[in-house]
């Protein structure tokens, strides 16, 4: 089942929470406003709406929630990767000072697998293993106990005091292991990750022209900067959880479904998260600590030590991937294979699917995309930023920069040379692509005109200097869902509510913006209130498609209010049996279209009606825009790099991405989402790596001092523009921004360490060791 088809299916019992649209609204058919103003609130550069709080300290996280007689937890992490628990000896930790209570398989509630995503119990991709149901162990790190106590400091002493024995299986831990035992076909949430046209082996091997090499990208683990945790109460039969989640209503569910009770019992609330990209989604220690609560009696914090977000939160699976280019002297491919492998577990199958840029990036006559899949005796891996496109467009774009230096053509004019007009994977037309215009703006501004062809060409003292670039793509998606609740006060105020989600992005701002635009409000007059399971809609942060589902609903919930409205005009009123096509706002009240001048105020019209506030709620309409259309966003990405003649070590020292994204919503948000991303890209490039034990598999750097991240002397000043050309089958004109950064950076700082110094490293990270001598 697919990841739609999931959220569809499980959405049918969500369906009190959504309020079907309005058959007649006509929003199909008539423009919106939205898609062309350039000179109000929507674009502008408005500041976070929330930042004051942030930077107050008055931003409430996970943690920070607290309940009257709360205990505090702390995890046991199993130390082998196969096997199962011989003794478990508990007696010391619960004799401890402060402890109240220990538990582990022997006495925990019973509990049902978690469901993934709101899919269905054991679907493809889904969770297989029940938490701390058995003795049985799949990976090393796996908790396998919970130590309460009356502080924090109480519990962690009291996890030092767990005893435990094993009885090891063996277990695979090495890629090698894992393809000797096999692999299968892979799948990303549901859906094969294969496609083949034409012949495309063949044509490889007729092409006068080609490269066919092997790149590797390894495991990343999540580092947000508010690791994970959650405080939970039970009060009665309802389960209270304040999480740092990025899917409050699917997090709902999936409690309900593990402790067998109804969704309507369970309320998750996530007003701010402090990162997520993937990984704040459902893990075991929100599971953990509700059976611990209701195994106490009492309400239980569980934070996440830096070491345990690595023992039980995914990452980004590790991948082995084959790009083979077949092209003509004049560079038009006609071959393009992307195969390989990504690493997996058979508890929960969650790929890299690295071929997704390869299927609308490249016009090529033959086209083979596939991924298979090996298990390995590891912690499972999720999503995180880009899943596939992050790693797959290192692959693709540095075959494509090797295929250039051997044709002898400009990197940028191969890429152009080889546009596609058509998705080349289902042939569909393209809603809006601009790419080529991005990569021409973007060259101009970054001067890749002063670019040396040949490697090596350019030294400033001991620096070798080299220039690179690379496509960057993500596809637009809308997941169902989307819905909004709309309060007009008799002052004239707005409040919109949907359970949605605030993880630094700026999602209140720019839904506030939005909607203060469209009914014609000053910015102060309106309010967003998100993260809350009790609020409309069924909304994942992810995706890149957080803003389209919630836009769609916000203009759903936009147009309901003003029918509604419409029906208190008295027959005095100018605006007296109009029908919605025939009005719009202005001045924060309603006028004629024909005649701006006969206008009410929407004080006014609640006043003559006797309302003191008027609510309304609305969902989205199906998101159809993909039926027809291929859509996607792109950019261009170019890099400057130095790489130091003696010791071999690489500094970016310019990088630049223009975008072609659709309409910009916010200008100040969109620079720092795309930077950041970018940001990412180069902690991908140049040292981001999950580093296994693999004689037991375990993570051997669980802390930010030894997993390198970039910081601040890291990165240089990133330059960021956009084409901001409206997508006119997208809500808004808008297409997510959020994971786009991040695509095709790794690739443009390896093909300008190539340009530099004449090293292709296809391995990452690309460290020193790889450039010295």
């Amino acid at each position: 089942m697919s990841l739609i088809g999931a959220v569809q299916e499980v959405g049918q019992s969500l369906r009190k929470k959504i309020v079907e649209p309005t058959p007649d609204a006509g929003s199909a058919s008539r423009p919106d406003p939205l898609m062309e103003q350039r000179d109000g609130l929507v674009g502008a550069p408005i500041a976070r709406i929330d930042g004051a709080v942030k930077v107050q300290g008055q931003a409430r996280f996970a943690a920070e929630f607290s309940f009257d007689d709360m205990l505090y937890g702390a995890l046991v992490f199993s130390t082998i990767a196969r096997g199962r628990i011989d003794q478990l000896d508990t007696a010391a930790a619960a004799a401890a000072p402060g402890v109240r209570l220990v538990m582990t398989h022997q006495n925990a509630p019973r509990m049902a697998p978690l469901p993934v995503f709101m899919s269905a119990p054991k679907a493809a991709g889904g969770e297989q293993l029940a938490v701390l149901q058995d003795r049985f162990i799949h990976w090393n790190g796996q908790p396998i106990a919970v130590v309460l106590a009356d502080s924090q400091e109480q519990a962690d002493h009291g996890a030092t005091l767990v005893r435990v024995s094993y009885l090891a299986d063996s277990a695979v831990t090495s890629l090698n292991d894992a393809i000797a035992r096999g692999c299968t076909a892979g799948a990303f949430m549901g859906t094969p990750l294969t496609f083949d046209r034409g012949d495309a082996e063949g044509a490889l091997v007729a092409a006068p022209c080609r490269v066919d090499a092997v790149y590797q990208t390894p495991c990343h683990n999540h580092n947000a900067i508010e690791p994970h945790a959650v405080t939970v109460a039970w009060q009665g039969k309802q389960l209270l959880v304040h999480d740092a989640s990025q899917g409050v209503s699917h997090t709902a569910w999936s409690l309900a479904h593990v402790f067998a009770i109804d969704e309507q019992q369970v309320q998750v609330s996530a007003p701010f998260v402090g990162g997520a990209f993937g990984g704040k989604t459902l893990w075991r220690h929100q599971v953990l600590a509700a059976a611990a609560a209701k195994l106490a009696g009492r309400p239980v914090r569980l934070n996440l030590s830096r070491q345990g977000v690595y023992r039980i939160v995914g990452g980004r699976a590790r991948t082995v991937q084959r790009v083979a280019l077949g092209a003509q002297a004049d560079g038009h491919f006609d071959a393009l294979i992307h195969t390989g492998l990504s690493l997996t577990t058979a508890s929960r199958s969650m790929p890299e699917p690295f071929i997704l840029p390869a299927r609308c990036t490249y016009a090529a006559s033959h086209i083979k995309l596939g991924v298979h899949t090996a298990n390995v005796d590891m912690l499972a891996n999720t999503f995180m930023r880009a899943p596939g496109e992050a790693v797959g467009s290192f692959a693709l774009e540095s075959a494509v920069d090797e295929l250039a230096l051997l044709l002898a053509i400009d990197p940028i004019a191969l890429r152009l040379r080889n546009e596609a007009t058509r998705n080349p994977t289902d042939n569909k037309p393209f809603s809006t692509r601009h790419l080529r215009q991005a990569y021409e703006d973007g060259a101009s501004r970054f001067g890749w005109q002063r670019r040396q062809p040949q490697p090596g060409a350019r030294q400033q003292g001991e620096w070798r200097i080299g220039m690179g670039c690379a496509t960057a793509t993500y596809p637009y998606y809308r997941l169902p869902g989307g819905a909004a609740r709309l309060t007009l006060s008799a002052e004239g105020r707005v409040r919109v509510e949907i359970a949605a989600h605030e993880m630094g992005m700026g999602t209140a701002t720019v839904h506030s913006q939005i909607l203060a635009e469209r009914l014609a409000l000053p910015l102060s007059q309106v309010a967003c209130i998100v993260g809350d399971s009790s609020l409309p809609g069924v909304v994942l942060a992810g995706g890149s498609q957080q803003s389209a589902a919630i836009g769609a609903a916000v203009r759903a919930a936009q147009e309901q209010l003003f029918a509604e409205l419409l029906k208190l005009a008295g027959r005095a009123s100018p605006l007296a049996g109009l029908q919605l096509a025939e009005v719009q706002a202005r001045d924060g009240g309603l006028c004629r279209r024909d005649a701006p001048q006969q206008w009410l105020s929407y004080t006014d019209l609640l006043a003559q009606a006797g309302r003191t506030q008027l609510v309304v709620e609305a969902s989205a309409a199906p998101p159809l825009e993909t039926q027809h259309w291929s859509k996607h966003s792109f950019g261009a990405i170019f890099c400057e790099v130095g790489v130091n003649c003696i010791s071999g070590e690489p500094r970016v020292q310019r990088l630049l991405g223009c975008f072609d994204c659709g309409r910009i919503l916010n200008a100040s948000l969109a620079r720092s989402q795309l930077r950041s991303g970018m940001i990412m890209g180069i902690g991908m490039a140049l040292m981001e790596e999950t580093l296994f034990d693999e004689r037991t598999g375990r993570i051997m750097h669980a802390n930010l001092a030894d997993y390198h991240l970039p910081v601040q002397m890291d990165v240089p000043e990133i330059d960021v523009m956009w084409t901001d050309i409206a997508d006119p089958h997208t809500p808004m004109g808008a297409r997510g921004i959020g994971e786009i950064g991040i695509t095709g950076t790794a690739a443009a700082i390896a093909n300008a360490i190539y340009n530099a110094c004449g090293v292709r490293v296809r391995d990452l990270p690309i460290t020193l060791d790889k450039l010295a001598g």
